[in-house]
């Protein structure tokens, strides 16, 4: 970028603000901070800068409503939507409304610095969008870990198309919520929304479902029934585990895709739908084609746009928020007051595997709020199944909280005496990891563990520890 080039900064947090002013002035730009959306609305009545960078929820008017008045006064002019706020109706609102990009706080300085330069170099292409329509209250989609940042981002790409897309991901993870919210937040949002589950129906009633069929097509087709392409037609129908359609089913929707119309079951009169298609499957089609369990020509019409829906064990940052959401969720339903997670019961759960990854959740917060006897929840408290269950080999960042995970759950097993157990692991472990640092030396290792040699000689044959070491004798007992 020249120097010549103006960013504007619009935050509440002059720490933020200050951040971005130094990184974009090292960069040759010239900055101008508003703490406030009136301040930035006023000027640009006279003058306009290159690039505007805003933080979304602000006092007075909020980052949309500027980003709505610069849509009018000056389509072209990029915006850059940052929020701490980082969840779907966010992220939707700020690319309906027009922006730029949308950069979730906290940010790197140096992938906002590039965003910058980017918003720049592509401000010919922006076209003024209207601002998006009012947004429900309960975000659809919970997630701020980056890969679920991306999946929103995606969603707000899409929300001025129609494209066929493809989502891809565990069972489990969502790819149903992701499909409503594309739907959703579409042009065809006030249009039916028909999901089907290939791995629901059985083969034989397949084409049936789908396309419907006329009366009289077969035994027990006492009327003429409307398939799911008629119900959604000019809405979206959603085929969840689309690898499970049979390969005679694949072809019949390969047409419809291609000609946009078909025949119902028994009739010969061609039917014509509008209808945009959203996939999704757990399997990895590309091995299905290989396999020839696929049609490769189906795949390439329905891999237009592919989203990745991330396993929970690959957003374990998300876990608190989620387990939050689900036991207030769970205790409306029941009509008792909400669960509180202890931190220490965060911090196990985090580090759970969870192979059905977010419905596990679901289910185990609906659990905890029936069976849980009081409000707070201990690790102990938790269904008899996770505590069996091999935690992930997680970053440990704090022994001392690993150490209580440790006793809850064994005192959740029934197990006493756990001194007994503790000390002496908790010695070896020291003892081990003061030798590797002194490659053997037992006199260096007792200095760094703060006793004397004959000390450290003791522990060891106490222990029963096998080290390599020397054996002479030192009268510095400690």
């Amino acid at each position: 970028m020249s120097r010549s080039e103006t960013v504007w900064i619009v935050d509440d947090d002059r720490s933020i603000r200050w951040v971005l002013e130094k990184a974009l002035q090292q960069e040759g730009m010239t900055t101008q901070s508003f703490d406030s959306a009136d301040g930035v609305m006023s000027r640009l009545a006279r003058q306009a800068p290159d690039v505007i960078i805003s933080d979304i929820r602000m006092p007075g008017a909020s980052g949309l409503d500027l980003l709505a008045r610069i849509r009018e006064q000056h389509p072209r002019l990029p915006v850059i939507i940052m929020t701490a706020h980082s969840d779907l109706d966010s992220a939707v609102a700020s690319y309906q409304g027009g922006a730029f990009e949308y950069l979730p706080k906290p940010f790197d300085v140096d992938e906002a610095v590039a965003l910058v330069k980017r918003a720049n170099q592509h401000a010919q292409e922006q076209q003024g969008l209207e601002v998006a329509p009012s947004l429900a209250r309960t975000p659809e989609i919970i997630g701020e870990a980056p890969a679920m940042q991306e999946v929103f981002r995606a969603i707000g790409r899409l929300s001025h198309s129609n494209i066929t897309v493809l989502i891809n991901g565990e069972s489990g993870t969502g790819k149903e919520l992701v499909a409503h919210a594309l739907h959703r937040h579409s042009p065809r949002a006030s249009s039916p929304f028909i999901a089907l589950n290939m791995a629901a129906i059985p083969k034989d009633l397949m084409e049936s479902e789908l396309f419907g069929h006329e009366k009289g097509a077969f035994t027990g087709a006492a009327n003429l029934r409307r398939g799911r392409f008629e119900q959604a037609d000019g809405g979206t129908l959603f085929l969840d585990e689309i690898g499970d359609m049979p390969a005679d089913t694949q072809t019949r929707l390969l047409r419809v895709l291609a000609d946009g119309e078909f025949y119902r079951v028994g009739g010969h009169t061609p039917v014509k739908v509008d209808v945009r298609i959203i996939a999704a499957t757990h399997q990895n089609l590309e091995t299905l084609v290989q396999a020839g369990k696929f049609r490769e020509d189906l795949f390439h019409r329905l891999n237009v746009i592919r989203i990745h829906i991330p396993r929970l064990s690959d957003r374990r940052e998300d876990i608190p928020t989620l387990a939050k959401h689900f036991l207030g969720r769970a205790a409306q339903e029941l009509a008792v007051e909400p669960k509180l997670l202890k931190n220490e019961t965060e911090e196990f759960l985090k580090n759970l595997p969870w192979p059905g990854n977010v419905r596990q959740l679901e289910n185990t917060c609906r659990w905890i709020t029936v069976m849980a006897s009081g409000r707070e929840v201990h690790i102990g408290d938790l269904p008899p199944e996770l505590l069996s269950l091999p935690q992930d080999s997680a970053p440990v960042t704090n022994w001392e909280q690993a150490l209580r995970q440790w006793a809850d759950q064994a005192l959740a097993r029934g197990q006493s005496n756990l001194l007994d157990s503790a000390v002496p692991s908790f010695e070896r472990i020291m003892i081990e990891t003061a030798l590797k640092h002194t490659a053997g030396r037992r006199r260096d290792a007792a200095v760094l563990l703060g006793w004397g040699r004959n000390t450290l000689t003791r522990k060891i044959k106490e222990l029963g520890m096998k080290v390599d070491g020397g054996d002479e004798e030192d009268s510095d007992e400690a």
